[in-house]
């Protein structure tokens, strides 16, 4: 058995442990990194290590960090007011205008992280006050962000579009965009119809100066969870919320919670976070670590208990299942895999299968990594003009970066850690079970619209 083959069987015995045993994934992939790595691919520590997402690490501890801050001096309570009142309390629009956002953010040049990093936060604590599936809110998130993330002046554009000059094919940079803008368009649409969208639709308004408080305008379980009760999945009412002795009702533009120094702070903390990354490409997880720590040396009380908020069982879960990877990447299994698929002499069974590797390997790695793998290796049999080089670069774009949903893709793990009170292991398996649905069905959709027609 080569040792390629027995890699990609570890991590299946991986998955099954962590799904039958209820043991944290990234531990016993943090274990399988360390025998497969040792007794397999000959590796050193040094060696096993050069996979450990330290990016990602910071990014998930910072970002969580800062908005559990938020969180408890009660700035996101304003930041969801704000949201209801800006569309005029219809609630269900507000999916699609955190999808709108992080599409806009993305297509304006910010990287899909990032912009999921800024705008997941605010939109789950959304979903926490007003009963919204946090699965559904989540993945506009995602979508949203690749909806633009194909635009010609973006990052992923760029790279891409970059790719397959220098490999001399030929592209379409509209089309590109196009395809990935229209296919998570599509994806969003159905999620908002089969996750609780119509029903939101039904609810009417809301009006914000309620707090979303039973009683006031329409009904709601009461939870009595202080800033924000636990998510009944779909739910249609909005939670009850214990309003403190600074939340004043009084009809302002802040939906009734007044704004205190400490919250006003935190405001231009969250804006100078956005204008850091998108305005002065700085590191995310840095900046958001800097003003978190800024944020709580002035008022220590507000957030004495935001380090523990931090989703740490996620950041493990995460790291150690990225680190694994990065051990299959370092020991060729990801190009063994490819290699084998590009000499299929078949071209049309040849794109799907690279569509498929592209959907699989994305989900747990880096989308414009694997896209700079896997167009390459298309080359050859592009080359024999039976395949539309234009549409299969579009193909494998959509196919790889759709899966961000994943909760062990970078986009998919900050929703799961922004997602404040609630069930993490449950939300984690509706993350896994969509992004394997993902996984199963989009190489295939893509492959069918973009290649057989032979686009390009």
């Amino acid at each position: 058995m080569s040792p390629e083959l027995i890699s990609i069987l570890v991590l299946v015995v991986v998955f099954v442990i962590a799904t039958t045993r209820s043991v944290n994934m990234g531990a016993l992939a943090f274990a399988a990194a360390f025998g497969v790595g040792t007794l397999v691919a000959d590796l050193d520590a040094d060696g096993i290590f050069a996979g450990f997402p330290g990016d990602l690490f910071v990014v998930l501890v910072g970002v969580t960090y800062l908005f559990a801050i938020a969180r408890a001096n009660g700035t996101t309570d304003w930041l969801v007011h704000a949201a209801v009142r800006l569309v005029r309390g219809r609630v269900a629009l507000i999916p699609w205008v955190m999808f709108a956002l992080t599409g806009a953010l993305t297509a304006i040049g910010a990287v899909s992280p990032a912009a999921v990093a800024i705008v997941a936060p605010i939109a789950l604590s959304f979903a926490t006050r007003y009963s919204i599936s946090p699965l559904l809110m989540g993945t506009m998130v995602v979508h949203g962000a690749q909806a633009g993330g194909f635009s010609p002046i973006s990052i992923y554009g760029s790279i891409v579009n970059g790719i397959v000059e220098r490999e001399k094919l030929p592209g379409s940079e509209v089309g590109l965009f196009l395809a990935s803008l229209v296919a998570n368009l599509l994806i969003a649409a159905v999620l908002f119809a089969v996750l609780g969208g119509r029903k939101l639709w039904s609810r009417g308004a809301v009006a914000p100066e309620d707090g979303g408080i039973p009683g006031k305008g329409e009904a709601a379980e009461s939870t009595g969870t202080g800033t924000g009760g636990t998510s009944t999945g779909t739910g249609t009412a909005p939670t009850a919320v214990a309003v403190r002795p600074d939340q004043e009702t009084g009809g302002g533009a802040d939906g009734g919670i007044r704004l205190t120094p400490a919250r006003i702070a935190t405001l231009v903390a969250l804006v100078a976070l956005v204008v850091a990354v998108l305005g002065f490409d700085l590191d995310a997880g840095l900046t958001a670590v800097t003003l978190a720590v800024v944020l709580s040396t002035a008022w220590p009380d507000d957030s004495r208990r935001a380090v523990g908020e931090i989703a740490w069982s996620t950041v493990l879960l995460i790291c150690g299942v990225l680190t694994y990877v990065g051990v299959l990447e370092e020991m060729g299994t990801i190009t063994w895999a490819g290699e084998g698929v590009g000499g299929i002499g078949v071209p049309l069974l040849a794109a799907v299968l690279l569509c498929y590797i592209g959907a699989i390997v994305s989900a747990f790695a880096s989308s414009v990594g694997i896209m700079g793998a896997l167009i390459p290796l298309a080359v050859p049999f592009l080359a024999q003009g039976e395949i539309g080089a234009a549409g299969m670069v579009a193909a494998l774009a959509v196919s790889a970066t759709v899966v961000d949903v994943s909760p062990f893709s970078t986009n998919g793990a900050l929703v799961l850690a922004a997602a404040p009170d609630v069930d993490r292991d449950r939300f984690f398996r509706q993350l896994m079970v969509y992004g394997g649905i993902v996984v199963a069905a989009v190489p295939t959709l893509a492959w069918l619209v973009l290649v057989v027609p032979g686009f390009g």
